[in-house]
């Protein structure tokens, strides 16, 4: 089983992905229930997968879930992602984490525990295969400003290509009004920390 590499958020973890090569090419294993339950204690299962193409220049996000997590994998390309911990009364509450994903340099996959605002900018065409642990239905789908100054996100660009919704995110304040909750014991408030990994 593949070790959990923490990422600075609590209960957001990176999976380090393990190619097997020979001359014809490569087969990688790119998810397995047990690698989530045994880390972190998930006993919902995935229930769909979702697969996004952005070209070079797009930022999407940022985006959080009340109910839903997600299990991200970066098929081809490289991806800034920027995540924000908005649950009340988690350990990282008000954290923020900047990764780097890059299919060609490292394969790895990316947990993200609901609560925990996350958004990606397309530094190349990126494929993004994602799963996730609810059926769609729209009715979990909140969104926060990709640049709002609370939230801090040093993203590489100051012009990204935005879809209207995410033009129109509302910044932390207005977005704090649907706090998710952490499910643990009442810690911290809101802090500046920043921990940024490139992979």
């Amino acid at each position: 089983m593949p070790n959990r590499v923490d990422i600075g958020i609590e209960g957001a973890f990176l999976v380090p992905l393990t190619p097997h090569a020979d001359e014809r090419g490569f087969l990688i294993e790119v998810f397995r229930h047990e690698w989530l339950g045994e880390v972190a204690g998930i006993v919902a299962g995935m229930v769909q997968a979702n697969l996004s193409r952005s070209r070079a220049g797009v930022l999407r996000g940022l985006h959080f879930h009340l109910r839903q997590s997600d299990y991200w994998c970066v098929l081809a390309g490289r991806a800034f992602v920027g995540l924000f911990d908005l649950r009340a009364g988690s350990p990282t509450e008000g954290h923020k984490a900047e990764l780097s994903l890059d299919a060609e340099a490292e394969r790895t996959a990316l947990y993200l525990p609901p609560g925990v605002a996350h958004g990606f900018y397309a530094e190349t065409e990126v494929l993004l295969q994602y799963l996730v642990d609810a059926y769609y239905t729209g009715e979990d789908e909140l969104g926060l400003a990709w640049d709002d100054p609370g939230v801090g996100i040093a993203w590489p660009v100051s012009e990204p290509i935005l879809a209207e919704r995410d033009r129109h995110n509302p910044g932390l304040r207005e977005a704090m009004a649907h706090q998710p909750r952490y499910p643990g014991p009442e810690r911290g408030r809101l802090q500046e920390r920043t921990r940024r990994v490139d992979i």
